[in-house]
């Protein structure tokens, strides 16, 4: 039963993102034909500075490249950073679809870095506080990390998700938001270029 809730609260936590392993480097969406959207992760490492972006290691794309290119999950968010294609003639409509992009990108960065520092703060202060209450320490006799049962981290997977129920709601309506408006501007871009093709062809046929 307590197994059970805890699954059940993970998954409402991690946001049901696939994992692609991509051992520490970048792959073209091309290659790989994997999506670059990814949910988030649970856990996180050391607090980062304020105002971090995302890691790209200095990467930079092919110059014949002509796709974006997803790298390995960011250790504070776990979300994979995106470097988007840049064309060689990008019209207004294809620079402002890239820019909101990128902007929705280092948005989603910040939010969940500073959720999964909070979830890892919290998750361990709550440990902590337990354990103390039992009179047990943080290490047992043989120096392994002392654990609570299930039954008590689902007490504090419901709190925590309760708490933030909140922020998360306002995240996921903006979140929806920002998509309908990236993929009615993607409409928009699929049409000029088709439209642009269209063009080619005629002045081609003409000449």
């Amino acid at each position: 039963m307590a197994t059970a809730v805890v699954r059940r609260v993970l998954d409402r936590w991690r946001g049901g993102g696939v994992v692609v392993a991509c051992r520490g480097r970048f792959f073209s969406t091309a290659a790989e034909g994997v999506s670059s959207t990814e949910g988030p992760g649970e856990e996180a490492a050391l607090p980062p500075p304020e105002n971090r972006v995302m890691e790209t290691s200095g990467f930079s794309p092919p110059a014949h490249s002509c796709h974006d290119w997803i790298g390995p999950p960011d250790q504070y968010s776990n979300l994979r950073p995106v470097i988007f294609h840049i064309p060689k003639h990008e019209s207004p409509l294809e620079r402002r679809l890239r820019e909101l992009r990128q902007e929705t990108q280092a948005w989603n960065q910040q939010f969940w870095t500073n959720q999964n520092i909070l979830f890892k703060k919290e998750k361990e202060e709550f440990v902590h506080s337990r354990l103390k209450t039992k009179g047990l320490e943080l290490r047992d006799e043989q120096g392994q990390k002392a654990m609570l049962d299930a039954e008590e981290m689902a007490e504090f997977y419901k709190v925590f998700l309760s708490k933030n129920f909140k922020k998360h709601q306002h995240y996921n309506r903006d979140w929806y938001k920002r998509n309908f408006t990236i993929t009615f501007i993607m409409g928009q871009v699929a049409f000029e270029r088709a439209w642009r093709k269209l063009r080619l062809k005629k002045r081609k046929t003409e000449s």
